[in-house]
């Protein structure tokens, strides 16, 4: 070592140098205001490890994204929010107080009212939605809009991207949207042929650092949407793979898609216009101008349906909040399918209070997901839902990816929201809700229907140390997953 850095100066440059940083990087991380526990849990990460903390954080760390509302389509429909409640009143007379008060925080949160649909269809396996899928995109005569997390370049995938490009030489505009990280497998040469037809395609977040300094790969578009003439909507866990088609693999995942038809694909069209011109923006490529003309008057259905949203570009957390609301407002059941059950604390409370005050809470989740850390970590769940009369079940068919809530006889949530930290805070999530009793029918009885692929899980199961020990360890990581 050099004479003129001895040990003892490196030893004193340090001990400047390092609280120095921790201070500055502190107050960074003190300024985004997140939780308490996620914020100490952070600061402790920088001050122990701090090159590979710093780079963590900066890669996954939270905050939130600023982007540009197209404010035009959504002041144009202003004037429907102030009929909301009369419309949600007229269409569902029996509809409790409680009831209202969902609605109400769905719209604040998210600006999108209730609006109706002439139908609304529950569409049970891939095999159901890509069939129902595909022939709605035959009969499109305007235009075709999708938007997916993965978009797999397989058989679902290339059929699909085939029927687009028959329908854009008839003169049809389609624009395909998907996540550039979920959707890594299709390459440019995989839908080149679309492009060449006329269709459009865009990344939503691609994973190099392109314009921006700092990179956005940890928020990703989870969702799923398909708009047909303005007129026919479809979101829900379904994605564009083989994996999710019996047809193709005998062990497709289990999932539930949603149909909807009338004014509601408005608010459904909002959403994809919107990340539409922001994936043109994040690309430096020039939006058009004439999207209003997408969005139909449509006179009024007998369903009443709302769609909401959330995302790291608002403070909200719409989705996070509306569960937990209509958790809250259960007076007989709360019946939840997710395939990832990481909960957060608001949500942990709200399902065992309901459970202890009487309401019939059910949480149906994967035997094994997909995902071994989360498995462990909904795992680790169980036994303080068990013990607070929640009943836990495990669906061992096949990979259960279902997104829904049933509430009382009165609400029905179906989307691409997980019950996790990560669709909660993270994801671009969207989800339809629906009010009445005609759709929770359809919920109940398809609940049942996968009960019968499910075992319940009892309390106090066995367990050897290792599991327990994995378990919990994995439950340290529930703000990332």
């Amino acid at each position: 070592m050099s004479p003129w850095l001895t040990r003892e100066h490196v030893v004193g440059l340090l001990s400047i140098l390092w609280p120095a940083y921790v201070a500055v990087v502190g107050v960074w991380i003190v300024l985004q205001r997140r939780a308490p526990v996620a914020t100490l849990s952070w600061l402790l990460s920088m001050a122990v490890i701090p090159v590979l903390g710093l780079v963590i954080y900066y890669f996954l760390g939270p905050r939130r994204l600023k982007r540009q509302r197209l404010r035009r389509l959504r002041s144009r429909r202003r004037s429907r929010v102030r009929g909301s409640m009369a419309r949600l009143k007229e269409k569902v007379p029996q509809a409790p107080e409680r009831l209202h008060q969902v609605v109400k925080l769905v719209a604040a949160a998210t600006n999108f009212p209730v609006s109706t649909a002439d139908r609304v269809e529950l569409l049970v396996g891939g095999a159901a939605t890509f069939d129902s899928i595909l022939a709605a995109v035959r009969q499109a005569r305007q235009h075709i809009h999708l938007e997916y997390y993965i978009f797999e370049p397989d058989r679902t995938g290339l059929g699909l991207i085939a029927a687009l490009c028959e329908k854009a030489r008839e003169g049809v505009a389609v624009r395909l949207l998907v996540d550039a990280l979920g959707s890594k497998r299709l390459a440019r040469r995989h839908y080149a042929p679309l492009e060449a037809a006329g269709g459009e395609v865009a990344l939503f977040h691609p994973t190099r650092l392109g314009r921006r300094v700092r990179p956005v790969i940890n928020f990703r578009s989870h969702r799923k949407i398909v708009v047909i003439d303005g007129r026919i909507g479809y979101t829900g866990g379904v994605n564009i793979t083989d994996e999710e088609d019996k047809r193709i693999q005998s062990d497709a995942y289990h999932d539930v898609h949603v149909r909807l038809e009338g004014p509601v694909v408005n608010w459904l069209q909002t959403v994809f216009l919107e990340d539409w011109a922001y994936a043109l923006d994040y690309a430096r490529k020039t939006e058009p101008r004439d999207w209003e003309a997408l969005l139909p008057e449509l006179p009024d259905g007998d369903q009443v349906v709302q769609i909401m949203t959330s995302g790291p570009d608002s403070n909200m957390e719409a989705i996070h909040r509306a569960h937990v609301a209509a958790i809250h407002a259960a007076h007989q059941r709360v019946w939840l399918t997710t395939p990832y059950f990481v909960p957060t604390e608001a949500a942990m409370l709200a399902l065992t209070n309901a459970a202890l005050r009487g309401v019939d809470v059910c949480l149906l989740v994967p035997e094994k997901s997909d995902s071994r850390i989360v498995t462990a970590a909904a795992r680790s769940y169980f036994d303080e839902l068990i013990a607070c009369r929640v009943k836990v079940y495990e669906y061992h068919a096949s990979m259960l990816h279902s997104k829904t809530m049933l509430v009382d006889d009165m609400v029905g949530i179906i989307g691409t929201a997980n019950f996790d930290n990560r669709s909660f805070r993270l994801n671009y999530e969207v989800c339809a809700v629906v009010y009445g009793e005609s759709f929770a029918a359809k919920l109940e009885q398809q609940f049942y229907e996968d009960l019968r692929h499910a075992r319940r899980v009892g309390y106090a199961r066995p367990q050897h140390f290792v599991q327990r020990l994995g378990d919990s360890l994995a439950r340290l990581c529930s703000p990332l997953l």
